[in-house]
């Protein structure tokens, strides 16, 4: 979300776009301007470069730093993974560049701790020379650092093999033992793309992802796009990946299209007793103490895989850990998981923080040699399992343990109608019934907030709640929480959020809430908060907020009806107030209203834009061909708008990780798997596996903490919204690929995210702070509701088959008999269950599964239903095979009974059902 300007007419729209570009294109571009003013040049860019090469890859070192001028691999890529296009931009002192030392230290007696950099008053090092034919380069680095340094600095580039690496030898040139307290090696590599175009960016930036992992941790580094090699830097000797520090001092501004930099931390102690004092972190701080006159060593080694999906296999073949999660590394407490690691050395010792958060079992190895472990989480809460291995490397896992998903569920909905249930009758905003923005550290309702649309019931940082209410009805129906949002629907939606008459009828507004004391009683607005300007940005006036034309407000309300229509049309009594064709209808009004009403925006894929395909396919099915066709045509039109485009990435930002959703699933609705690959990379470029639970199907986003949250920063977000959202179109594209366990991993990563920050008492917050002075759950819902919309539209459970890891389950457990494998569900949904070795995609409108088992002889497939209840005397069973490859298996449905919508209708009794598809 950014600063949203008035939309009355198409050309004021396009003025005010234009001038919202103007003016963010001026503002970053003087930033930089002034901050490169700062000073004289200190880099000495105009000296020269070194070129270097190992079989692997091409290396530039500036002769007056030594640090990188370019990295690229030794092939035909032109991919320079740090900002060498930037080096005259960032020629100051205190820029980082790949090769700076940051530490920390005291001597021994002293409690304050002393900070020194290679970037902090730059001046040119002193080139050594070396016998060593590993040795491409290395310099004495005193006279880049505080005269006072007890520790003389030396920096090597050396190569090892086919390999490059990156390494310090520090000694303590003093008197007394010297603590390291904080050691850090700047990770600068090219993942700013202020002022690129998009096509620039995927060309020519990078993304990069940590695994916090200690001696098994690793950062992987790879194109915008998603392909090519990707970089993978891991520790040289002992040089633990403790911590992952942001260099918030480098002068580079940070903004949309710059996450900013940050830096490998090997040891913390320094700042856990003073910045981050107080905060559980990734790993334990440490520190190390040198004698005098002793020496000790800290390096990176870099490495190149072939690609995303080979990270792994460079790992085992590079004789660092590898390490696989099933299902990954959220865990409910009700999931058996299993933790898979490649590594030569055995296990020697395995630590669980708090002690008994995990059950561990340690199992044969594969047929492979893989280890293998059983894992069960059962303290809720983050927990830390370290592994120590017999050659003493230390590999450390985080794990976020859950309540079973139905419990979640279950907390998550009753938070949201009783504490997040505002009802003020005489509300001056009329915002009454409605679910409001919460502030859990103040356990109290956001009823006024500078930013209008926070407390205004809109946008996606005040309509989040209230989505995520809607949508929890989805997953987990509650006839009393169905009834109050009935009436939020009815009376706050319809008619209050939506337009219900007139020109704008179906058209959204930005906000219910506004600022305008002139025209309100005194004593509406709170003195306490800190308003913006008048009638502007963010403290809309009335005339501001009652605006239509931010397409993304439109998603959110069309979701609700449709939610609320899969209610009414497939179960008995949970709605009431309207008929299932209405709730249809005004989806599909909703959408069209966006086409008509946003026509800038609206040329952005939309975050829970894939609503509008479910509602599509919904029309088509109910026969309401009027409205398909209508809607039908609106989407191609932007489909066809996005397919002239390289990468349509954009929306409000130059570059955002949301629309990518929206414009795969429209792309495989109209058969352009082109687009719809391009798209799946892009993707998974800012979207990995590791073994973190913060960090695994992280959908990358850094800037929404500004307009969703309450610590507001530009940060790394931990499961914000994109994760779930991004999910939808990863494990689609696994079901047309399943036998791509990586695809499975990522988008269940992203999936099971959505749902790791709710609190026990089932507060969701946007995410979770990553800088590690927080660690810690923003303080208010804000825009946590889009993400909830992924989770519930996309839950699911898959069996998988792998060849040397045998049957695994997402979403469920595995019991294996004789000839067959039953999948347990353990969902919170129970309606949707995929088995990957017959490509065979089982879904249901209404009733839940109990179990799947598949029969890997017949191919036989025999599902068990759980007993019908009051709302729910049917289930609604869609059965889909995969078309192409040789998974694919068509099975027989004739002698099911068709519902008439596509689907099969299936009536259930007070016991468990049972039927049995059998193959063609």
């Amino acid at each position: 979300m950014t600063p949203r300007p008035t939309h009355h007419a198409r050309p004021s729209l396009r003025a005010a776009i234009t001038l919202l570009a103007l003016v963010t294109f001026v503002t970053i571009s003087q930033a930089q301007n002034r901050r490169a003013d700062r000073g004289p040049a200190t880099l000495g860019v105009e000296k020269g470069t070194q070129a270097f090469s190992t079989p692997l890859f091409k290396l530039e070192l500036l002769n007056a730093s030594q640090t990188v001028a370019s990295l690229k691999a030794n092939d035909n890529s032109t991919l320079d993974y740090t900002p060498g296009d930037r080096l005259t931009q960032r020629d100051r002192n205190r820029f980082y560049h790949l090769g700076d030392l940051n530490l920390g230290y005291r001597l021994q007696g002293v409690n304050e701790w002393v900070y020194a950099s290679t970037a902090r008053s730059r001046a040119e090092v002193e080139a050594m020379s070396s016998n060593d034919t590993s040795v491409l380069a290395a310099a004495n680095l005193a006279k880049t650092l505080p005269a006072d340094l007890p520790l003389r600095v030396i920096r090597y580039w050396e190569k090892e093999g086919a390999h490059l690496v990156l390494r310090f030898e520090l000694t303590n040139t003093s008197d007394k033992p010297v603590e390291i307290g904080a050691l850090g090696i700047p990770l600068v590599f090219n993942n700013n793309f202020n002022q690129k175009s998009l096509d620039q960016a995927h060309a020519e930036n990078v993304f990069f992802d940590p695994y916090i992992g200690k001696d098994a941790g690793y950062l992987q580094v790879v194109r915008l796009n998603g392909e090519g090699k990707v970089l993978v830097v891991v520790p040289h000797g002992q040089s633990a990946f403790e911590n992952y520090r942001p260099l918030q001092d480098d002068p580079t501004p940070i903004g949309y299209t710059f996450e900013g930099l940050h830096e490998w931390m090997v040891h913390t102690k320094a700042y856990a007793e003073t910045a981050w004092k107080g905060v559980e972190q990734w790993n334990h701080p440490t520190s190390a103490l040198l004698k005098p006159g002793a020496t000790t060593s800290y390096g990176l080694k870099f490495l190149l895989a072939n690609s995303l999906r080979d990270v792994e296999n460079t790992l085992v073949a590079n004789k660092r850990p590898a390490t696989i999660g099933i299902p990954g590394y959220v865990l409910p407490t009700d999931v058996k998981g299993k933790l898979f690691i490649n590594y030569p050395s055995a296990i020697k010792k395995m630590t669980v923080e708090p002690a008994g958060a995990l059950v561990l079992k340690e199992g044969k190895p594969t047929p492979q040699g893989w280890k293998a472990l059983d894992i069960q989480g059962k303290t809720w809460g983050r927990a830390r399992l370290t592994i120590t291995y017999a050659d003493g490397l230390s590999q450390t896992v985080n794990y976020k343990v859950i309540d079973p998903e139905a419990t979640v569920m279950a907390a998550y909905g009753n938070f949201l109608t009783t504490k997040q249930w505002f009802d003020v009758k005489d509300d001056p905003f009329n915002r009454a019934p409605s679910v409001i923005t919460y502030d859990y550290e103040k356990q109290a309702q956001v009823t006024q907030d500078q930013r209008a649309w926070i407390c205004g019931l809109s946008d996606e940082g005040g309509a989040g709640s209230w989505l995520g209410a809607v949508m929890k009805q989805v997953v987990q129906p509650n006839k009393a929480e169905i009834a109050k949002l009935e009436d939020f629907v009815n009376q706050t939606i319809w008619g209050g959020i939506q337009y219900n008459e007139g020109p704008l009828k179906y058209a959204v507004r930005k906000s219910m809430f506004y600022y305008e004391p002139v025209s309100m009683p005194a004593g509406t607005y709170s003195s306490d908060v800190r308003w913006g300007q008048y009638g502007g940005f963010p403290s809309w006036s009335k005339k501001e907020a009652e605006s239509v034309g931010r397409s993304y407000n439109y998603p959110h309300v069309a979701a609700a009806h449709w939610a609320m229509y899969k209610l009414a049309r497939n179960h008995k009594d949970y709605v009431t107030q309207r008929n299932w064709r209405w709730y249809l209808e005004n989806a599909a009004h909703t959408a069209i209203a966006m086409l008509d009403k946003s026509p800038a925006y609206v040329m952005h894929g939309q975050m829970e834009g894939s609503v509008f395909v479910y509602i599509l396919n919904d029309l088509r099915a109910e026969g309401l061909d009027d409205l398909a066709n209508t809607l039908y045509l609106g989407m191609k039109v932007r489909f066809y708008h996005w397919a002239g485009m390289d990468y349509p990435f954009g929306s409000e930002m130059p570059w955002d990780s949301t629309g990518q959703e929206e414009v795969y699933m429209w792309a495989k609705y109209f058969n352009s798997n082109y687009k719809a690959n391009v798209t799946l990379n892009a993707i998974l470029a800012y979207m990995h596996t590791v073994p973190h639970w913060g960090y695994n199907g992280n959908a990358r986003r850094f800037w929404d903490f500004l307009y969703g949250g309450k610590l507001s920063r530009f940060e790394r977000m931990i499961h914000h919204y994109g994760s779930a959202l991004n999910a939808i179109p990863v494990l689609h594209a696994y079901r047309e690929r399943p036998t791509d366990l990586y695809l499975l991993r990522v988008g269940y990563g992203g999936l099971m995210g959505a749902i790791s920050n709710i609190t026990r008492d089932g507060f969701a917050p946007c995410a979770f702070h990553s800088f590690p002075q927080t660690l810690d759950n923003d303080g208010i819902t804000g825009d946590y509701g889009s993400g909830f919309y992924g989770y519930a539209v996309n839950t699911s459970a898959y069996l998988y088959q792998h060849e040397d890891f045998g049957w695994l389950g997402f979403g469920g457990n595995t019991v294996e008999n004789g000839n067959t494998v039953t999948l347990d569900l353990t969902t919170a949904a129970k309606n949707k269950v995929y088995l990957a070795p017959v490509g065979l995609w089982l879904t249901l409108d209404a009733g839940q599964f109990k179990s799947v088992t598949y029969d890997t002889q017949s191919g036989a497939v025999t599902l068990t239903l759980l007993p019908a209840d009051a709302h729910t005397p049917e289930a609604f069973l869609k059965v889909y095979s995969l078309e192409r490859g040789p998974v694919g298996k068509p099975y027989n449905t004739t002698a099911l009974t068709p519902s008439g919508r596509g689907s099969f209708r299936i009536a259930l009794s007070n016991q468990s059902t049972q039927l049995t598809l059998n193959q063609q």
